[in-house]
């Protein structure tokens, strides 16, 4: 049955293959299109209902009609070849190699869709990431097994923040086999010289893996990319016994080929024109995330996404928000000041940041400096909104403080450029920085870490 050579190709609309009177096929399942000068394609089932196959091309159908056209349907779904012999390679979206090496050759050919965790085997997350930005160890702690998102805008240094990430990430404990899988959806021919150039000139290419999809490739190559970037990590994880950190950017093309693909199939849209089963796909490829019982392995999520028109409620980082455990948000404003990274700690958060702080994992005033610090750069923007409207002359004495306050937290705590700070040099500079304040206005933290870490003489 499946040698069997399917001329009936009734209907081609955008990325997809309507063919009819075929039996006993699958969702998922993968299909070879082949035309009638031999050139062969791919695809993949995408609804089969009533002899009707709905199928998805990789690639483009420049070419392809509904008359030179016959469909092979081969009965097994997409299966990736893995190795630990990918670590250190560069692959396009379909995890075909790009980087002049060899193709993996494996025994283990694994499934791209994957397969539910179930929750009863989930592990509690609960060992601090170390990334070596500030604003993310001190006040949105990134934790093992977690999925924490950034939430940026067109044209703010999401791509530098990812590859700086994906170069310092790190555990304290040093004895962790840790490793990043990079997944680039349709970036640009610039973007992805300037990742490869990035990981190559850090030396942390040896260590990673690479999936670049370029805005030059179909968007239907987008859908893919993430699945084999995450089928890769898996067999790391808990095969290798590796902690893998997994970056994917830019989701919110992702979204867009969905979208592209529910208007081929006439769906009702949903919000914003996005298919109402979009909440479902992202769940995924975000619940992949995560540690097993009795494995040794992990793999933390850190999806980018640009929000379109820097709305927070555009559908794309709306979901994902309700998904993930928290997000990191970079401000316009402070880019506009040249102050890298962006990163906006009033809009952010980490959920699970309680789970890998504290005396066993970082330092025992960890909690309560990060509560000070935002409490203080909250009242530091309040006095800066009050000064612009009756001017700083009008502002109390204390009011003056927390605006110097926050001027220095932003020029010296979020604004650390390329430099890399280990937690206890974050935590350490938390401190200097409130010491500009009267020790009597440090009510989030416990009064006997004040002596022990604060920087004020005389408790003054």
């Amino acid at each position: 049955m499946r040698d069997v050579l399917y001329r009936s190709v009734s209907q081609i609309s955008g990325p997809l293959l309507f063919v009819e009177d075929v039996k006993d096929t699958s969702y998922n399942e993968i299909v070879d299109i082949i035309l009638d000068n031999g050139e062969k394609r791919r695809g993949q089932v995408l609804e089969t209902r009533n002899g009707l196959s709905i199928v998805q091309i990789y690639g483009s159908t420049t070419g392809i009609s509904t008359s030179n056209a016959s469909v092979k349907f081969t009965g097994s779904t997409f299966r990736l070849p893995v190795s630990d012999d990918m670590l250190g390679r560069i692959f396009n979206g379909f995890g075909e190699p790009i980087d002049n090496g060899p193709k993996i050759y494996s025994k283990d050919k694994l499934d791209i869709n994957g397969s539910a965790i179930n929750p009863y085997s989930r592990e509690e997350p609960s060992e601090f990431v170390q990334t070596g930005i500030s604003t993310i160890d001190g006040m949105n702690t990134l934790v093992m097994g977690q999925k924490l998102p950034i939430f940026s805008g067109a044209g703010l240094s999401h791509n530098r923040l990812a590859a700086q990430i994906a170069r310092q990430a790190k555990t304290l404990k040093g004895t962790e086999n840790f490793g990043v899988v990079f997944g680039a959806i349709g970036i640009t021919s610039e973007e992805a010289n300037y990742f490869i150039n990035e990981f190559q000139s850090s030396g942390s290419l040896s260590n990673s893996v690479i999936f670049l999809n370029l805005a030059s490739d179909p968007s239907m190559d987008r859908i893919v990319l993430p699945r084999i970037a995450l089928t890769t990590a898996e067999y790391l994880a808990y095969e290798k016994e590796m902690n893998m950190l997994v970056i994917l950017t830019d989701m919110t093309n992702y979204c867009e080929a969905l979208r592209e693909i529910s208007s081929a199939r006439n769906e009702i849209p949903g919000r914003r024109g996005y298919p109402g089963y979009m909440y479902t796909d992202l769940s995924t490829i975000y619940e992949r995330a995560g540690k097993i019982r009795g494995r040794n392995g992990s793999i933390t999520q850190i999806p980018i996404l640009t929000m379109p028109g820097d709305d927070i409620t555009n559908p794309v980082p709306d979901l994902t928000g309700y998904i993930t455990e928290g997000q990191i948000t970079l401000s316009r404003d402070l880019n506009k000041r040249n102050i890298y990274p962006e990163v906006d700690v009033l809009l952010s958060l980490s959920r699970l940041m309680n789970q890998g702080i504290g005396s066993d994992h970082t330092r025992e005033d960890h909690r309560g400096l990060a509560d000070q610090l935002y409490a203080s750069y909250a009242k530091g923007k309040d006095a800066r909104s009050m000064s612009e409207i009756v001017g700083e002359e009008s502002l109390t004495e204390t009011d003056k403080l927390y605006l110097k306050f926050a001027e220095d937290f932003e020029n010296k705590y979020v604004n650390q450029g390329n430099i890399e700070r280990s937690i206890e040099d974050t935590l350490n500079l938390g401190w200097d920085l409130l010491s500009v304040l009267p020790v009597d206005e440090m009510k989030k933290v416990k009064s006997a870490h004040i002596p022990k870490y604060g920087k004020w003489n005389n408790g003054k």
